[in-house]
């Protein structure tokens, strides 16, 4: 075991003895092939200490001593693996947990060694991903290799060379997130068909991300971060460096896009599965019924819905990915996602007991609906509950801004502060109960504005404990609120008088006070149920990319160019034609119109209520435009082509 411990410590890089390990010369081909000769003779004897130590001692070659160069050393590699293979494959009779854990780490630790070819990686990979569930062995395989990966990419999050290589293709992208629904819809459906204690055992082991999806959250954490965090270099700006940014740049947005689709399919599936399993709760007649459906709620979070989702909606308002392509891609699902999300999160809404309030005493409901006027009572018989009925949205800006000082104040302590917020027509001020100071002259004074210079408010100071003053300055401190006009206030607190021998600390306590913008705060602790909140991310993500897709492409800079020549009524009267590939050309053949025979440049031009309704039978030539000379002389210049000269005939 002090190999093992040896293996562990020179696993963290901080430590110097990964830089001594790192600096030790090459095992040569002969050590290894004895390794391999006592492996293969504990094997046959069935001495699993020995087998432990031995796949220790792969796992710390393989990371620092060995580098298979010559073809002795790849046939020494090769051999090697077959080694573990048959300790992987081994039945689970034949083979403790133990050295299995061992036997995935040996294999983790010699990838790059053991599966030189990036082939040869995937084929280990693809392999492990769609025959891990059949194979406890293979299962943890993929497990630790994934883990592997994950960590890899979270030390490298901001980029490297080797992104390429702990971030594995879309193929096998695709293969992992399988798993994740397929894990997501099985703890889904669990809280359905599991007894009341393995319920109960389940709750207290979520929320815990599997290896897959861990990896899946740290390729979201690598892609989101470069595109959203890393900022372009100012100091390089040559044309090559951002040419090579921008299609980096690109290139992230693709690989966003394509695992942004992905996720919001496979949730897609898992809110399908959860508004499935909801509703066959809310039927149920299950004993502890309302326990499932509240624990429904942390259960899913432990799912990808908890682990990917909520980054994701949270990344896509980022400014570098509110594009048209992304939009234009993931509208579609988004808008089934809000469906799913606001249609579940409703269903366990029916079940809690502020909408069961609502909807109690129909006999009272019924005789206030009978006293709303005509008007008002289509309003009230279309109106329906949403998901949102009885719940506050928190507001965490109510929350107001607490200023106190030291508590006890301390001899010549002097106090400075001055809040503002924006946007407010006035504050109020709400002073703790146990505000106190030694002597009245020991005060607070509050002024409405930026600094003491401002409009004084009022001035607090003194206790009536019984020391020091044993007075307050005039009513006291403040038991209700105190309203100060304007969005900033500037509290100023001096102690001028020391401290005496008798005087306890709750005499000179000090002050604390709690400044809002509402008279009466918002409840701004804990927040909305999960599916509400996603909910609510979802159609605001929903509504922005809408505005996108509404505003269309951004005006290129050719386009602000010509807004002029664009706004001419050249273009205005050109006849358009869609080809058949869907360009849109100019008519070659103009239809017939009954235009008039001139149009003016310099006139607002209204086109005739018939113009697109031509006389059957009657062709008419397009209308003359008279162009101003200012254009007719820059046309000249642009074309080449000097204005004609008339001179007079002589006779």
């Amino acid at each position: 075991m002090c190999i093992h411990q040896l293996n562990l410590l020179a696993a963290s890089n901080n430590l110097p003895i990964t830089n001594f390990l790192g600096k030790q010369h090459p095992i040569e081909a002969h050590h290894l092939s004895s390794i391999c000769d006592i492996m293969e003779k504990a094997m046959v004897n069935g001495d699993t200490c020995i087998i432990r130590c031995i796949l220790v001692v792969f796992q710390v070659v393989f990371k620092f001593f060995f580098s298979p160069q010559t073809e002795r050393n790849r046939d020494i590699v090769r051999r090697s693996g077959l080694l573990l293979w048959q300790l992987l494959m081994a039945p689970r009779d034949q083979i403790c947990s133990e050295i299995q854990k061992e036997v995935c780490l040996a294999i983790s630790s010699g990838l790059n060694i053991l599966y030189p070819g990036e082939a040869e990686i995937n084929n280990l990979l693809k392999l492990v991903l769609t025959e891990g569930e059949r194979n406890s062995g293979l299962s943890q395989l993929r497990d630790v290799i994934l883990t592997n990966l994950a960590e890899q990419l979270q030390n490298n999050r901001f980029g490297s060379e080797d992104d390429d290589h702990y971030r594995l293709n879309d193929e096998l992208l695709h293969y992992i997130l399988k798993i994740v629904v397929r894990e997501s819809c099985v703890l889904i459906t669990k809280c359905q068909t599991v007894s009341k204690d393995d319920f109960q055992r389940l709750l207290s082991t979520v929320p815990a991300a599997s290896s897959c999806l861990r990896y899946l959250m740290a390729v979201q954490n690598h892609l989101l971060s470069n595109t959203i965090l890393i900022k372009p270099d100012e100091n390089d700006d040559s044309d090559s460096s951002l040419q090579g940014e921008t299609l980096k740049v690109q290139e992230l947005k693709t690989s966003i896009l394509s695992l942004a689709t992905q996720i919001l399919t496979g949730c897609d599936e898992v809110l399908e599965m959860l508004q499935q399993v909801t509703t066959a709760l809310i039927n149920s007649d299950i004993a502890d019924r309302e326990q499932r459906l509240k624990g429904l709620e942390q259960i899913t979070k432990a799912t990808m819905l908890g682990h990917l989702l909520p980054v994701l909606l949270t990344s896509l308002m980022h400014p570098n990915l509110q594009t048209l392509t992304m939009a234009d891609a993931l509208m579609p699902q988004l808008v089934q996602l809000v469906l799913y999300t606001s249609q579940t999160a409703l269903l366990l809404k029916t079940q809690s007991p502020v909408f069961s309030e609502l909807n109690s005493s129909p006999s009272g409901a019924s005789e206030q609906k009978g006293k709303l006027l005509p008007d008002e009572r289509m309003l009230e018989e279309k109106e329906e509950p949403g998901f949102l009925t009885g719940l506050k949205i928190p507001a965490p800006w109510a929350a107001g801004k607490t200023v106190e000082t030291v508590h006890p104040v301390r001899d010549n302590y002097k106090f400075k502060e001055t809040v503002h917020i924006p946007g407010a027509r006035c504050l109020y001020l709400r002073f703790d109960n146990r505000c106190s100071s030694q002597y009245d002259y020991d005060k607070l004074v509050i002024y409405a504005g930026p600094n003491t210079n401002s409009r004084k408010v009022a001035e607090y100071g003194g206790n009536t404990l019984g020391y020091g003053s044993r007075s307050v300055l005039g009513t006291g401190w403040p038991k209700d609120l105190v309203k100060v006009e304007g969005d900033t206030v500037t509290f100023s607190f001096e102690m001028r008088s020391g401290r005496e021998h008798n005087t306890p600390d709750k005499a000179m306590w000090g002050f604390a006070c709690t400044v809002r913008a509402q008279e009466s705060s918002e409840d701004v602790s804990g927040g909305l149920p999960f599916l509400v909140d996603l909910a609510l991310g979802l159609s605001v993500l929903a509504c922005s990319m809408l505005r996108i897709l509404y505003n269309g492409p951004e005006i290129t800079k050719d386009e602000e160019t010509c807004q002029e020549l664009l706004r001419s009524k050249l273009f205005q009267r050109c006849q358009w034609q869609v080809e058949a590939n869907g360009v849109i050309s100019p008519a070659l053949t103009p239809s017939p119109s009954p235009l008039p025979l001139t149009i003016d440049e310099d006139r607002e031009f209204t086109y005739p209520s018939d113009v697109l309704v031509p006389p059957v039978g009657h062709y008419f030539d397009l209308p003359r435009i008279r162009l101003p000379p200012g254009i007719m002389i820059k046309l000249r210049e642009i074309s080449g082509r000097a204005r004609p000269q008339f001179r007079p005939s002589i006779k």
